[in-house]
């Protein structure tokens, strides 16, 4: 499938997605929004991806929501605005629940939604000279369709400054916040990027979409009789999984478990 405001580049069990409207620091409208929906699912089905890597092409990330796209939504009747917010959420919630790692490779802006992007992938590494922005209030919106994801990225403390003053905030900042895992220069993203990969791409692929699920199930619920035994469930049907067995199996013969690529294996 071809895509008007996305490139894919898939390679080595790789997905590179990047926004690509570099004219307009990648902001997203309701284009890149259904764009973004079909290419998640199109990648989550694909056996040959492991990892996704979403980037920006040009000078930013990606700078929240496009003018022209606003200045639609401002003759929106409430109903339309409800419709399209709701895509929205169902973009993030796709990158959020894809059953692959997730990695954002961020540079420049990461304004708004662009940070919702963020904070809906897995693991993230920021160039030093990002620049991150939950701008909304400044406008006299609510960051609510990123509200849940940024919240778990950042905490409820750090959102109630960042999301009240709109101020902006440097890539080490959101380091240190947790919104970020990772903080580089700019000529080291992509390597840095690349050694994540590798390291993602070691483990069994059932077992990562399995642990993504865990990780919102023991997030989102109390410890409970019905979680130990919740997760005690869980366990038992990853060591009578195939792959669980051929990694307990490839670990203690001391080999390479037989997930990786031939060119891994040595």
């Amino acid at each position: 499938m071809s895509y008007s405001t996305l490139e894919i580049d898939v390679r080595d069990g790789v997905a590179h997605l990047w926004l690509n409207r570099p004219e307009v620091r990648n902001a997203f409208d309701e284009t890149v929004i259904a764009e973004l929906i079909a290419a998640l699912g199109a990648l989550g089905a694909d056996a040959a991806v492991r990892v996704v890597v979403l980037g920006g092409r040009g000078t930013a990330f990606c700078a929240g929501g496009d003018l022209n796209w606003m200045k639609k939504m401002a003759g929106f009747s409430r109903e339309q605005n409800y419709a399209d917010a709701l895509e929205l959420a169902a973009m993030l919630h796709a990158l959020a629940t894809l059953p692959k790692p997730t990695v954002a490779r961020v540079h420049g802006a990461a304004f708004a939604g662009g940070l919702g992007l963020v904070s809906a992938c897995d693991i993230a590494v920021a160039a030093h000279e990002a620049v991150f922005c939950v701008s909304e209030v400044k406008i006299g919106l609510v960051p609510a369709t990123i509200g849940p994801h940024l919240a778990a990225a950042m905490g409820t403390r750090a959102a109630r400054r960042y999301w009240l003053t709109a101020e902006r905030f440097s890539a080490p900042e959101a380091h240190r916040l947790g919104l970020v895992h990772e903080v580089v220069p700019a000529a080291e993203l992509d390597a840095a990027v690349a050694h994540v990969c590798e390291e993602l791409l070691a483990g069994g692929p059932a077992a990562q979409a399995a642990t993504k699920d865990l990780i919102r199930t023991v997030s989102e619920n109390p410890l409970s009789r019905e979680l130990l035994e919740e997760t005690a469930r869980r366990i038992a049907a990853a060591r009578a999984s195939d792959e669980g067995k051929e990694g307990v199996r490839a670990f203690l013969e001391k080999r390479k478990p037989a997930w990786l690529p031939a060119s891994k294996k040595n």
